[in-house]
């Protein structure tokens, strides 16, 4: 009863249906996102690259004794190394990641 009431002052409206053409304009539009291909990232290998160089070697080896102490049973944790490693990295990273930009 409740409900008729309801359904007398609130109609049931339906949306229409969409035309063909414009479903045929967005499948068109998502096949021609899919062939896009993407430029590959060359971040990661510029971490790995870094990550290993002279400059930034003194920070993993700090790094790397920190979580052997921990793996030890000590009771610190390595966040300041490994933001003192990945400041070192990002600065690595920047010039060479922002030249190929240009």
């Amino acid at each position: 009863m409740i409900f008729k009431a309801f359904e007398e002052l609130f109609p049931t409206v339906f949306a229409e249906e969409e035309s063909q053409d414009v479903e045929e304009q967005v499948e068109e539009e998502v096949e021609e996102e899919e062939e896009e291909e993407e430029p590959e990232d060359t971040k990661p290998q510029l971490e790995e690259e870094c990550g290993n160089s002279s400059k930034c070697a003194s920070y993993k080896h700090h790094l790397e004794e920190c979580a052997a102490r921990v793996a030890n049973g000590s009771n610190e944790n390595c966040v300041e190394e490994f933001f003192h490693l990945q400041h070192c990295i990002d600065t690595c990273v920047a010039p060479k990641l922002f030249a190929g930009l240009q």
